[in-house]
């Protein structure tokens, strides 16, 4: 199969996990009735909210998450992929892993991802983040075969770490995901350009789901879900930060076009990083 009809969704989602699983559930079905046989949700769809008490109180393990068996549900009765961008999911000692699920089209799990690089920031105005006080951090890149090629997993603040993306590519990746929760500061400076550059440096699809609007919690995201071909070019947007669904038609033999017309993936080299001036003779002189 070289072309696969795909959606991204934007949420909205808030602090109960039910009420998101619903929210899930009626997009997949859309996406589904558009045609698409893969369908992403942004990450955190189970439930967004402030304060590691409080989330810890409305998740559970893997097997017990209600968005989680809801997406392995709609899988199988759709015959699709489902790609649960990300929910929290208990862990053993009160940490929690910010996790990706992929469901095939038999409702059977294909593969789980952990959010490798956590949000610790100081944003302007007084926005500040610490992901790392609730969440344990992955520790293994994930990549999927799947009937149309293969993908590669990331996850929000994944897509400031080119090095992962160009690890899944250089595995084999066709098509890249970011399914994301962007904060609107950091969305409106930067989401567009990343998203469209991760694309371009690895020659892939790239489809990043979002989060958009004011939720419950107070917090905001961008929204601006996207799907963007190997050539950087947007084949859909949500233009808003409204919930609702994208569809784009991929053509997976633009992977391979692309790659011959710009190699940088076989055209990498190793090097050294040296220190010229005043600082590095000195630091020779020691050496």
């Amino acid at each position: 199969m070289s072309t696969l009809r795909v959606a991204a969704l934007q949420m909205r989602s808030g602090t109960e996990p039910e009420a998101n699983a619903d929210a899930l559930e009626a997009l997949v079905r859309e996406a589904a009735a558009q045609g698409a046989a893969y369908v992403q949700s942004p990450e955190m769809t189970g439930v967004l909210v402030r304060g590691s008490d409080a989330l810890r109180e409305r998740i559970a393990g893997e097997r017990g998450a209600v968005v989680v068996e809801r997406a392995r549900a709609l899988a199988r009765e759709l015959s699709i992929h489902v790609h649960l961008g990300s929910t929290a999911v208990a862990l053993e000692g009160g940490k929690v892993a910010n996790r990706a699920f992929l469901f095939g089209p038999d409702g059977d799990l294909i593969a789980n991802y952990d959010k490798l690089h956590m949000f610790d920031v100081d944003l302007d105005h007084g926005e500040s983040w610490r992901e790392s006080a609730t969440y344990a951090p992955g520790d293994r890149a994930v990549v999927a075969d799947l009937p149309f090629g293969r993908l590669g997993f990331a996850i929000c603040y994944d897509l400031r770490f080119p090095q992962l993306f160009r690890a899944l590519a250089l595995d084999g990746a066709a098509v890249l995901t970011a399914p994301a929760a962007f904060t609107r500061q950091t969305g409106e400076a930067h989401w567009h350009v990343l998203v469209r550059a991760r694309a371009i440096e690895n020659g892939a699809f790239m489809i990043a789901a979002a989060q958009g609007g004011l939720h419950e919690d107070g917090r905001e995201t961008y929204g601006h879900s996207l799907i963007v071909d190997p050539w950087g070019r947007v084949l859909a947007e949500a233009a808003h930060d409204e919930p609702g669904v994208i569809v784009a038609d991929l053509d997976l033999a633009q992977v391979s076009a692309a790659r011959a017309k710009i190699p940088n993936l076989k055209n990498a080299r190793d090097f050294a990083v040296v220190r010229a001036g005043a600082a590095g003779q000195a630091a020779r002189r020691a050496s």
